[in-house]
């Protein structure tokens, strides 16, 4: 009697083929969801530093007599301060009002300020894309120009 016997140890082509086709479908499906957890985060990053800065801001015009910061890079926020908003790092009765360095935008990496004067709005951004600080009004933004944050698809200003 000649029976050959055969062991099957291991898994045919076709079975690793459907694995590998398996794999690949998830892939596709889970990899862009970790692209927007990236750009969510950045945004996430943003808008609190937005709200630090904002409040940060607000503090020191109330210790101010009603003054904004009005200093190149808003050092008195970095930095303490006499009432009258003089820069004195040893003996400022106010502040700091930010513990570090002044923040980056997380979405451009820059933390310099553009800063402005007058009663009107801020301005078109600049090609820095830091921040924008409007001395007079108070009013602080960050400065982006880009077509992946603008919800309608075009260039825009991130006005938050």
């Amino acid at each position: 009697m000649n029976t050959q016997t055969r062991n099957q140890k291991g898994f045919t082509l076709v079975e690793l083929l459907i694995v590998v086709i398996i794999l690949g479908i998830l892939a596709a499906v889970v990899i862009p969801q970790f692209n927007n957890a990236a750009s969510e985060s950045k945004e996430s990053a943003l808008v609190a530093n937005l709200a630090t800065v904002r409040q940060a801001i607000e503090m020191y015009k109330v210790q101010h007599n009603d003054d904004f910061p009005a200093t190149a890079g808003l050092a008195d926020l970095t930095t303490a301060t006499d009432v009258d908003g003089t820069v004195n790092a040893a003996t400022g009765a106010y502040g700091p009002y930010l513990r570090n360095n002044f923040p980056k935008n997380p979405i451009t990496g820059d933390n310099a300020i553009t800063i402005s004067t007058g009663a009107s709005a801020l301005s078109a951004p600049s090609a820095d894309g830091g921040w924008m600080y409007n001395s007079t009004t108070g009013e602080f933004r960050a400065e982006i120009l880009s077509t992946t944050l603008a919800q309608d698809g075009t260039t825009a200003l991130w006005t938050l």
